[in-house]
């Protein structure tokens, strides 16, 4: 029987591997299903975040075409 692996993350995985194909596939495979989710995980943090940016973004893109006071007067009124 093998010995178990060193580190931590690979110690909880090579007895459900080695069961499962007991070979180099299967841990890859797990871990590309370990990236995928971690990758949808983060993904679902920083959407508020890109979402602040661009609205950010839009403040500061459009902030010279608000309208201003001077804008709405008639051309004859003063102030």
């Amino acid at each position: 029987m093998p010995s178990a692996p060193r580190s931590p993350f690979l110690r909880r995985l090579w007895k459900p591997a080695a069961v499962t194909g007991a070979g180099g596939t299967a841990v890859a495979i797990w871990f590309e299903e370990i990236l995928l989710f971690a990758e949808a995980i983060l993904a679902l943090l920083l959407l508020p975040v890109m979402a602040g940016l661009i609205y950010l973004f839009d403040i500061f893109l459009f902030k010279t075409h608000r309208p201003r006071r001077e804008d709405f007067q008639q051309p004859g009124d003063k102030k």
